[in-house]
């Protein structure tokens, strides 16, 4: 008898554990610069990966034509962030766990113009972008102030 005790014990201040996490977590948790720049890290990794294959798959091929190449390029490094981003995640956002919402209401997913005019302001940054990161409470960037983004934590708000 004393052995269930101790194990209903031990369940119930699980659940306590879990309903205070629950209750606590209703504000969005924002990733930290080291979760930005390692998604930031896994996505170019991929990217030019992607690019490699593209290349030696092009390379098949007598002769193709070099505008091929440059629409390849574009195609990779232009359209992958901002398409991902409003889908749900890049690659590196998913291994990470972080996700980029709209600034207005966290549980939504930004529309393909917010998606576009981020990445623009991130590319013509760089990292710069990031010097705010550490002057808000949010940790946003200067793309995500632009761009009414902010990057948050995945299951720290429900319905992300």
């Amino acid at each position: 008898m004393a052995a269930f005790t101790c194990w209903y014990q031990k369940r119930l201040s699980y659940f306590r554990c879990f309903s205070y996490t629950q209750t606590r977590s209703m504000q969005p948790q924002y990733p930290s610069i080291g979760d930005r720049i390692q998604s930031i890290f896994i996505d170019s990794t991929l990217l030019i990966l992607a690019m490699f294959a593209l290349s030696s798959l092009l390379d098949e091929y007598e002769n193709p034509p070099e505008w091929i190449r440059i629409v390849f390029f574009f195609a990779i490094w232009g359209i992958y962030e901002p398409v991902c981003t409003i889908i749900g995640g890049t690659i590196g956002q998913l291994v990470k766990g972080i996700r980029v919402r709209r600034y207005s209401n966290p549980e939504r997913r930004i529309n393909i113009f917010q998606a576009m005019f981020r990445y623009i302001f991130k590319i013509a940054f760089g990292w710069l972008s990031f010097i705010t990161v550490h002057f808000n409470e949010e940790r946003r960037a200067i793309h995500d102030i632009f761009s009414g983004t902010v990057m948050v934590k995945v299951g720290s708000n429900s319905g992300m």
